[in-house]
């Protein structure tokens, strides 16, 4: 039976909109700023895992500030700076993939996330990041990943989208709401606010951009699964929106399956990861932390480290040389949040589309302005319930879910939503004088009246119009992005600079190396002792 109370009033978010967008104040939500980090797997002509190390031509991946890689030496990861406008920022993915196509060769960027062909889940290659304790120590956390989940899950790729709001704003709300909180705990208060409408809600980016319905089928390994066959070597669902975020990517991991974060105040947020980094698991303490004199994971705690965390959405605050996450955050409070759950979009050459952008920023705005409950544990388990479903079987005619506890048709409620996203893209155009935010919206709003209009929709229908298998698909659509890029090289001076940075970060790395103090083990021991020190738990 469908929910059939009226639909969640819009009087805090239309107030607070007011108040940063009248008189002096309203030029505050055009300074906030948002960066995107992408990751692709290298891979060669026939969609191969490339097994050739992170091209030395990229520079460092240890020390570079916009090229470096995630789990594996073959998964590039692109980090653009932070831009006021999404457009912006797009410009400056779409150059780092320029740049790295030109030191490519033959290989390609797997425009999928998903991974296409792979070998063995032991020949799978762990990024290396050199010879200094901390670049040891990355390469260990990742045999640590490796042992506790396989590396094959570690080569699904995606993109976070790093958002922000200006101090100005936060600044204007304390005085709208006569808050008593510090200035910085207030921001701090706002950000949780939008995390936990966000996890409440982010179903329904799933439905909107989930672009992972199929994935190949040794992908999978032989483990049980309830995909069904899409031709010989492809399996899907045929609703799935996203395949990688459902329980067969990242949300099905042993340890982090009991692993509950707290939303509702920054102390519970950090206390709960800290246990995590600090409290053993049995069965990683059965694994130890060296095999034949080697170190093979950090710790057997729960998590190594608190980026092992996965999570749709985390809070963040950029950090000094040497500081963990963790304590920046208490020490000075959440800065941006970063939104992870993503798919890339293979039909776009950057893995992301502007409309995609700007309606990300409408969108994280009426998180961070509307009201926002507490997230106790039975609304946490019911966001997730949802987001699960969304993933699975998005697209399936007539879906509900639970709102409240209450059933509530999909539609009904991402309309009510797509209305509030509407107040805040008007408010988003009129400082820009035109109406890209509400075109964006309305885009979206097209998906949901007609599915096959959806991402997910779109690969299928694809690869069912020209008959390819997942894989064929991956290749068809890397290789266009690929001749897109090759045929647009960076200019004469911007190619120079590249490579100048390129150079700057090996030999920043090789300085690293040189000056090395101490032994790698101390190095650990006084890394573990820090966490353990600085959150008592």
């Amino acid at each position: 039976m469908s929910n059939t109370k009226p639909p969640h009033h819009c009087a805090a978010l239309s107030h607070r909109l007011s108040v940063l967008t009248s008189g002096a104040a309203r030029d505050v939500l055009a300074q906030g700023l948002r960066g995107i980090e992408k990751e692709s797997l290298r891979v060669t002509r026939d969609g191969a895992l490339a097994m050739t190390p992170h091209p030395r031509a990229l520079g460092s991946a240890l020390t570079h500030p916009s090229l470096t890689t995630d789990y594996s030496e073959a998964l590039i990861e692109l980090i653009t700076p932070a831009e006021r406008d999404p457009a912006t920022t797009l410009e400056r993915l779409d150059e780092l993939h320029r740049l790295v196509y030109s030191q490519l060769g033959d290989e390609l960027l797997w425009n999928l996330s998903m991974p296409g062909q792979l070998p063995e889940d032991d020949d799978i290659p762990i990024a290396q990041y050199g010879t200094s304790n901390i670049g040891r120590l990355k390469t260990v956390y990742r045999k640590g990943l490796a042992l506790r989940y396989g590396r094959t899950m570690q080569c699904i790729a995606g993109i976070h989208y790093n958002y922000s709001l200006a101090d100005d704003v936060w600044r204007l709300l304390h005085t709208d709401q006569h808050s008593t909180a510090s200035a910085v705990d207030f921001q701090s208060e706002r950000y949780l606010a939008l995390i936990r409408n966000f996890r409440r809600t982010n179903w329904l980016l799933m439905y909107l951009f989930g672009a992972s319905p199929a994935l190949d089928r040794h992908f999978l390994r032989g483990k049980p699964h309830k995909l069904d066959a899409f031709d010989a070597d492809t399996l899907y669902r045929p609703y799935a929106t996203s395949l990688r975020m459902s329980d067969l990517g990242y949300s099905n991991t042993t340890a982090q399956a009991a692993l509950q974060a707290d939303y509702n105040t920054l102390p519970g947020y950090l206390d709960a990861l800290a246990k995590a980094v600090s409290q053993p698991y049995p069965p990683y303490e059965a694994i130890g932390t060296h095999r034949d004199g080697e170190w093979v994971q950090i710790n057997t705690n729960v998590l190594q480290i608190e980026n092992e965390f996965y999570s749709t959405i985390r809070p963040k605050r950029v950090t000094y040389p040497g500081e963990r996450p963790l304590h920046a955050l208490a020490a000075r409070g959440v800065q941006y949040v970063e939104v992870r759950c993503l798919d890339i979009d293979p039909f776009e050459p950057t893995g992301i589309a502007i409309d995609t952008a700007r309606f990300l920023d409408a969108y994280l705005l009426v998180c961070a302005l509307d009201d926002s409950p507490l997230l106790p544990p039975d609304a946490y388990a019911e966001a997730n319930a949802n987001f699960g479903r969304i993933t699975l079987e998005g697209r399936k005619p007539g879906l509900e879910l639970t709102r409240d506890g209450q059933t509530v048709a999909m539609q009904d409620w991402a309309a009510e939503l797509l209305s509030k996203i509407d107040l805040a893209a008007q408010a988003l155009d009129a400082l820009r004088g035109d109406d890209a935010h509400a075109r964006a919206v309305a885009q979206q709003r097209d998906k949901l009246a007609d599915a096959s209009k959806t991402p997910s929709a779109r690969v299928l229908q694809t690869m069912r119009d020209k008959q390819q298998s997942f894989l064929a698909f991956g290749r068809a659509q890397s290789e266009t992005h690929a001749a897109y890029f090759r045929a647009h090289p960076l200019p004469e001076e911007a190619a120079r600079e590249a490579a100048a940075l390129a150079a700057r970060s090996l030999d920043e790395q090789a300085q690293m190396e040189r000056s090395e103090v101490g032994s790698f083990d101390a190095f650990v021991a006084a890394y573990r002792a820090y966490t353990l020190n600085r959150f008592s738990v």
